[in-house]
Parts: C-alpha cells; structure tokens; sequence
C-alpha cells in the first residue's frame, strides 16, 4: 500500500528554515505530530523569530 498523502512541510521566507510536522518544534512547545494548522498564531520560527503568517507551503 503506498501512501498518497503527503505532509506538508512550511518553509519560512525569512531564513528558510522548514517546519516538518513529523518533528515540530521542541524548543517552541509544538509536539511532534502537530500539523501547521494547529499551530498557536503566537508561534514564531526558532530560527530567525519571524511570525507563523511569514511561512509559506513548501514543495519538495
């Protein structure tokens, strides 16, 4: 059986860094499994600090 759902993965357009729901953000309070809609909108990017409306869906 192959799965047709694919996650999807939000890249921050400040720096970069990719938000993979699989891992989410430890230092952040997001457990693994989170999906990027779920998310509190005060979330910010470990990175470079930018806000969760700078990330966009990331295609691989």
């Amino acid at each position: 059986m192959t799965e047709t759902q694919t996650k999807q993965l939000w890249m921050c357009t400040s720096c970069g860094f990719i938000y993979d729901p699989d891992e989410g953000d430890a230092d952040g309070g997001i457990p693994p499994g989170t999906a990027f809609e779920d998310i509190p909108d005060s979330w910010f990017c470990p990175v470079c600090g930018a806000r969760k409306a700078d990330f966009e869906p990331y295609a691989e």
